[in-house]
């Protein structure tokens, strides 16, 4: 059994990064599907719930934007962690003037979505969890505006804000706009096997500001 939820989600900026665009980074013309999951991972998560992406409403037009952000070029080596842990001598930091570069992003504007979503029960449920239960948890959270942790567009630096769906009709920046080709798209993750993790992708088409994920075809 499925239960849907709609849900507004908008901010300032946003970046959901192209896998093949790593370095100098740039995003995706919308948000993926997997972004879209983790926000609402974020509003509610629970080992006997799995959350399923059925449409992204694009609700403000496609506004791209260039800046420059400081990254780091490397991390902390796990096998220094380690060794220090073990009290061995090593250097647990990086140095900012030599590890510090600036880069380019292509990043979204002015973003808002509604995102239209249900969920399913898991094999990971107990005896008393059930729809209804979940449905009244994720509705009073949605209400209040609860979260575990501030929900964000693709880097963490970009947070989302987010609140349920209360209008009764919903017009995209699109809605005149029959079909948009986006491309190929990343999906999500296939966790399946943890020690060979995979990206999925699917053809990303919108139709009228929609993008309608119920019946896409992914590919590994």
């Amino acid at each position: 059994m499925s239960i849907g939820v709609k849900i507004k989600v908008w901010g300032d900026y946003a970046l959901f990064s192209r896998p093949e665009l790593r370095v100098e980074r740039y995003s995706y013309d919308v948000i993926t599907p997997s972004a879209a999951r983790g926000i609402l991972e974020a509003i509610y998560w629970h080992p006997g719930l799995k959350w399923v992406i059925d449409r992204i409403h694009v609700l403000n037009p496609i506004i791209f934007t260039s800046v420059r952000r400081n990254e780091v070029k490397s991390k902390i080596s796990a096998s220094n962690a380690l060794s220090a842990y073990n009290g061995a001598p090593k250097e647990l930091y990086l140095n900012t003037k030599s590890e510090i570069v600036q880069r380019a992003s292509m990043i979204l504007k002015d973003v808002s979505y509604c995102i239209e979503a249900h969920f399913e029960i898991t094999k990971q449920a107990n005896a008393n969890d059930n729809p209804g239960k979940f449905k009244d948890i994720i509705m009073r959270r949605l209400k209040r505006g609860e979260c575990f942790h501030q929900p964000y567009f693709g880097c963490r630096e970009f947070p989302a804000h987010f609140s349920l769906w209360r209008e009764e009709t919903l017009t995209t920046a699109y809605a005149a706009e029959e079909i948009r080709d986006l491309g190929l798209m990343l999906y999500d993750l296939d966790y399946s096997d943890p020690q060979n993790i995979q990206p999925m992708f699917f053809r990303a088409v919108m139709r009228g500001g929609v993008l309608d994920l119920r019946e896409c075809e992914v590919v590994r």
